[in-house]
C-alpha cells in the first residue's frame, strides 16, 4: 500500500469537537512515521473555526466546481504540510462558514458537498488513493458514491474504501424525499441506504466498504446486539464477516508527565516522586484537605448519564464518608447532573472538588495529581481518559464495556486497574474499595502506578495495526 486519503469532518489540530477531531489529528501522522514511504493525506471543511496560524500556512491549489445533484457550487481547495502529512481544505463559506461545526438545519447538505468535494478533489489534484479511509456518517456519502457512481471511472476504480464507526449513536438519518435532491442518489441506489423507511448513510457505508472499524475491537462485537446498535444491528451482523475494531491511541508527546508544562513538579515511571508533588498542589489549588494519604477519585468527562454518573450518585456521599476519599471531578453536560455535583461540593467542603467547565490545562494538573480515575461508563466506543490517567500514573477503575475492557484489565488478574462487569452501584462501589485498600499498601501501590505508566497507549501500536489493514485492503 502506497497511498491513501483520510477523509474526515473535524481534526485537530485544526477545528475539533471530540473523539473524531483527536483522531483524524494523529492517526494519518502516526502512519506517515509508521511508514514514510506512504504518501497520506487528509482532507476536511475550511472551517471559519481554523484559525489564522493556519490559514497563514495555506497554499491555494485551485478552483473546482462541485455537482450536488442539480447544484453546481464552487470548491476552493487549499493545502498545507503538516507531521508529514499533506492537508486539504474544502472552502466554501456558504457550507462552512458557520457559528459551529455541526448542529445546522442542513447539515445533510453540507456534508454531502464536502464528501462529493472529497471525490472530486482526487480529480483536481490528481491523487488518486490506493485507500480512503472515511470517518463517521459526514463523510459516509463518499464512500457509498465511490462505489456506486465513481467506480466506474479508470481512475477511481482501484481506490478502496474504510469506514470508521466512531460513534454508532450518529448514523446520518434523512427521509427518503432528500434521496436525490440532496445526495445525488439515484432509486436503482436506494437499497444500498434504505433502512426502516429511511436514508441512512452510516448503513449505506457498511454495505459499500471494502472494509468497516470501530475504535476499539470490543466496540465492534457489541454494535452487533440490540443493546449498542442503536437500531442497526441487522446490517452489522450481515456484514460482520468485514467489521473489526482497531484501539485508538493517545498522543504521547502531548500527555507526557515527564516533560509536561503544567505540572508544577514532572516524573516518570521510573521516579514518581513528582506526584506527590502534583497531588499536594492540586488538593490546594481545588481546596481539598491536605492530606498525602487520603485517594483522590478522579473523573473528568462530559457529564452525561451514559457516562455512568447515575451509579456514581448513589454512592457519592459512601465515597467521601465511609471511605474517608477525596472525590475531584471536572467536566460540563447535562443540567441535572451539573447541579448534583455543583450541591455535592457545597456539601462536603475540602472533600468535594466540582469543576464545571472545559479546561484542558487543569484536566492534565488532576490526571497528575489523583490517585484513582473512575470511569464508570453504560457505553464507551474507545475511551481515551483511561489511556490519559494511566501514562500520569493515576491507576483506572472502569466498567467492562468498549475500549474500557480491551485496554484495562483486573488487577486481580495481574493487570493494569480495577473493573466491574455488572452496570450497577453495588459492584462499581466494590470495585472502588479494592482500589482505596491496595491505595494504602504503598509498597504494591507503587509498583502497580509503575506499571500503569509503562503501557504503551501510543498512537504506533494503532498506526501498525492499521498500515497492515490498509495492506490487506489494497489488495482486495
Amino acid at each position: 500500500m502506497r497511498s491513501i486519503l483520510y477523509i474526515g469532518s473535524e481534526a485537530l489540530p485544526f477545528a475539533a469537537t471530540g473523539g473524531l477531531g483527536d483522531v483524524m489529528g494523529a492517526l494519518p501522522k502516526a502512519v506517515k512515521a509508521q511508514n514514510p514511504n506512504i504518501d497520506v493525506r487528509a482532507v476536511m471543511p475550511l472551517y471559519s473555526q481554523i484559525k489564522p496560524q493556519w490559514r497563514e500556512k495555506m497554499k491555494f491549489e485551485k478552483s473546482i466546481n462541485v455537482k450536488l445533484s442539480w447544484r453546481n457550487q464552487y470548491c476552493g481547495i487549499f493545502s498545507l504540510e503538516h507531521d508529514g502529512v499533506k492537508w486539504y481544505f474544502i472552502d466554501n463559506e456558504y457550507y462552512f462558514k458557520r457559528q459551529r461545526l455541526y448542529g445546522e438545519y442542513d447539515d445533510a447538505e453540507r456534508f454531502a458537498f464536502f464528501s462529493m468535494a472529497s471525490l472530486e478533489l482526487m480529480r483536481a489534484v490528481g491523487f488518486y488513493p490506493e485507500i480512503i479511509h472515511c470517518n463517521d456518517w459526514q463523510s459516509a456519502l463518499a464512500v457509498i458514491q465511490l462505489k456506486r457512481s465513481y467506480e466506474s471511472i479508470e481512475e477511481y476504480a482501484k481506490i478502496r474504501a474504510v469506514y470508521t464507526i466512531h460513534n454508532i449513536d450518529y448514523q446520518g438519518e434523512y427521509g427518503m424525499e432528500i434521496l436525490g435532491d440532496i445526495f445525488s442518489l439515484s432509486a436503482s441506489d436506494m437499497s444500498i441506504v434504505e433502512y426502516h423507511g429511511n436514508i441512512n448513510l452510516t448503513k449505506g457505508a457498511i454495505v459499500c466498504a471494502d472494509y468497516v472499524t470501530t475504535v476499539s475491537p470490543r466496540y465492534a462485537q457489541e454494535i452487533q446486539s440490540d443493546s449498542f446498535a442503536k437500531g442497526l444491528a441487522t446490517i452489522t451482523n450481515m456484514f460482520d464477516f468485514k467489521i473489526g475494531g482497531v484501539i485508538n491511541g493517545i498522543d504521547t508527546e502531548i500527555y507526557d508527565p515527564e516533560h509536561d508544562v503544567e505540572l508544577v513538579k514532572n516524573y516518570s515511571s521510573g521516579d514518581i516522586c513528582g506526584k506527590a508533588v502534583c497531588k499536594a498542589e492540586l488538593q490546594k489549588e481545588l481546596g481539598l484537605k491536605a492530606s498525602p494519604d487520603t485517594p483522590i477519585i478522579a473523573m473528568i468527562s462530559r457529564l452525561a448519564e451514559h457516562k455512568g454518573f447515575s451509579l456514581v450518585k448513589e454512592i457519592a456521599d459512601m465515597l467521601v464518608g465511609e471511605d474517608d476519599a477525596q472525590v475531584v471531578i471536572l467536566g460540563t453536560g447535562e443540567q441535572e447532573l451539573e447541579n448534583f455535583f455543583r450541591e455535592f461540593a457545597q456539601r462536603h467542603p475540602g472533600k468535594v472538588s466540582a469543576t464545571i467547565a472545559f479546561d484542558k490545562a487543569l484536566s492534565k494538573r488532576i490526571y497528575a495529581g489523583a490517585d484513582i480515575f473512575l470511569m464508570p461508563s453504560k457505553s464507551e466506543p474507545c475511551g481515551l481518559s483511561q489511556m490519559i490517567a494511566s501514562r500520569y500514573g493515576t491507576v483506572p477503575v472502569i466498567h467492562e464495556v468498549g475500549g474500557l475492557y480491551d485496554t484495562i484489565k483486573p488487577y486481580a488478574a495481574g493487570g493494569n486497574g480495577f473493573t466491574f462487569t455488572a452496570f450497577n452501584s453495588e459492584d462499581m462501589l466494590n470495585t472502588v474499595r479494592h482500589a482505596e485498600s491496595l491505595y494504602h499498601d504503598k509498597e504494591k501501590w507503587a509498583e502497580l502506578v509503575e506499571k500503569v505508566m509503562n503501557i504503551d497507549f501510543s498512537w504506533d501500536v494503532s498506526a501498525k495495526t492499521y498500515v497492515s489493514l490498509y495492506d490487506r485492503v489494497s489488495k482486495f
